[in-house]
């Protein structure tokens, strides 16, 4: 059995990691990063079979990509908190030079990182390549990607989950963080996707529902549910219902904390919310 407790010390450092990672540098996207830190720390800690020894191939274990790569920083965060480069690195994010850019990229070399995600409404594209791939090379491991709510308005991803049923890519996970919000607003509101289950059920995929997408025990047993479906000939999708800025109260449930930074007094409100447990970088 996974240790929750374990699990959750190191989810509120994660989340501790995030904010003063934005703050530092005036710069990023705390709101989504906060609301998917349960789901990443599962994913990392729980889920994949993965290994530490990076290499781009990744043969012989799961690989995960990140889609909607400007929620880096919980990406970044929970990579050094698993050991794929060290915890202090984390203090460069967003600097010149540095491998922790706003969004990951692949030149610098970062451990853990297998796309660049600076546009929006790829990421599914290359899980499904990366998929294949699996299946050409008889690699039994599984693909798991994530996606942002918002970001499904982008219709690359519809010829994706077409693609991908059409032709059975049946080692794939792809979750979608069903928060709601996106940088102008309610999604809704933006641009409204209808009953995005049905959607992509009818487009030929087993969707897996996550109801409290931050609660880890729940995670983990929609993650589970999911794999269980792999391997049956259809692609897999899982709906992560999060709270966009989840554990700082004032980030809760808003847009607004999308793409903006806090300020000192707003960190140390956040913070204070947030137990440090295994030691600030």
């Amino acid at each position: 059995m996974p240790d929750i407790k374990a699990l959750t010390l190191l989810t509120s450092q994660v989340r501790r990691d995030i904010l003063r990672m934005v703050h530092k540098v005036n710069s990023g996207h705390p709101g989504g990063s906060l609301g998917c830190t349960e789901f990443f720390v599962v994913l990392y800690k729980v889920i994949m079979n993965h290994k530490k020894e990076f290499n781009m191939d990744g043969v012989g274990e799961d690989l995960f990509f990140l889609s909607n790569g400007h929620i880096s920083p919980v990406f970044y965060s929970v990579l050094a908190r698993t050991g794929y480069f060290e915890v202090e690195e984390l203090s460069t994010f967003r600097l010149i030079n540095s491998r922790l850019q706003g969004h990951p990229t692949t030149y610098e070399g970062l451990p853990g990182v297998r796309i660049a995600s600076g546009s929006l409404g790829q990421g599914m594209s290359v899980a499904i390549g990366a998929a294949q791939t699996k299946k050409l090379n008889n690699d039994s491991s599984l693909i798991y990607s994530l996606h942002g709510d918002g970001e499904l308005q982008e219709g690359q991803n519809w010829e994706a989950i077409m693609y991908a049923a059409g032709n059975k890519i049946d080692n794939l996970i792809a979750t979608v963080d069903l928060n709601g919000q996106q940088i102008d607003g309610a999604t809704d509101d933006v641009l409204p996707m209808g009953n995005i289950k049905e959607k992509f059920e009818a487009f030929g995929w087993v969707v897996v529902e996550i109801n409290e997408g931050n609660n880890i025990e729940a995670i983990i047993e929609g993650m589970n549910l999911a794999k269980s479906k792999t391997n049956q000939q259809k692609p897999v999708c899982v709906l992560l219902k999060t709270i966009m800025g989840n554990g700082v109260d004032f980030m809760m449930h808003t847009h607004a904390w999308h793409g903006k930074a806090p300020n000192d007094e707003q960190l140390a409100i956040g913070l204070a919310q947030n137990e440090e447990t295994l030691g600030d970088y």
